[in-house]
């Protein structure tokens, strides 16, 4: 499952978030970060692809959502209690652009127009994000004849 196209940020508002990037590069099969951690960064994936993953107690880590050139890789550096509710990996080499989570936050306090761009930005990805889990457990429930209802 691949994910939906990124959602558009104003052009004032990603120049202004990109100011505060640095680059970074990970090779095939890093972890991001994990679900439960300390949600202090976020990226914006350049190239390559990454996969988001919750824990299954029981089973192996279930992909969520495939992300590559363009997406936001975490959103809960954004909200307290800024813990990661799910795990990340690139699953190919990855370029990104690395964001400090509490600088943006500050950048946000200090300009509002700025936060509420950056909040619409990441309440798109979320809405996204959830649609895809959405549709991901479906196929799996449907997988092993789970045959319930959500």
């Amino acid at each position: 499952m691949t994910a939906a196209p990124a959602p558009a940020m104003e052009p004032e508002h990603r120049a202004r978030l990109m100011c505060l990037a640095r680059e970074v590069s990970f090779p095939a099969g890093t972890p991001l970060f994990d679900e439960g951690g300390r949600a202090d960064r976020f990226w914006v994936v350049r190239t390559g692809t990454v996969t988001l993953d919750v824990h299954v107690p029981g089973r192996r880590p279930t992909v969520l959502d495939t992300l590559g050139p363009g997406d936001l890789v975490g959103w809960s550096w954004r909200f307290p209690p800024w813990i990661w509710q799910a795990g990340a990996a690139s699953v190919t080499p990855v370029r990104a652009w690395e964001f400090d989570a509490a600088s943006v936050r500050a950048r946000c306090a200090a300009d509002p127009e700025f936060g509420r761009g950056i909040g619409l930005w990441v309440g798109r990805v979320v809405a996204l994000r959830l649609h895809a889990a959405r549709l991901r457990l479906l196929d799996l429930y449907a997988a092993d004849g789970g045959g319930g209802r959500l």
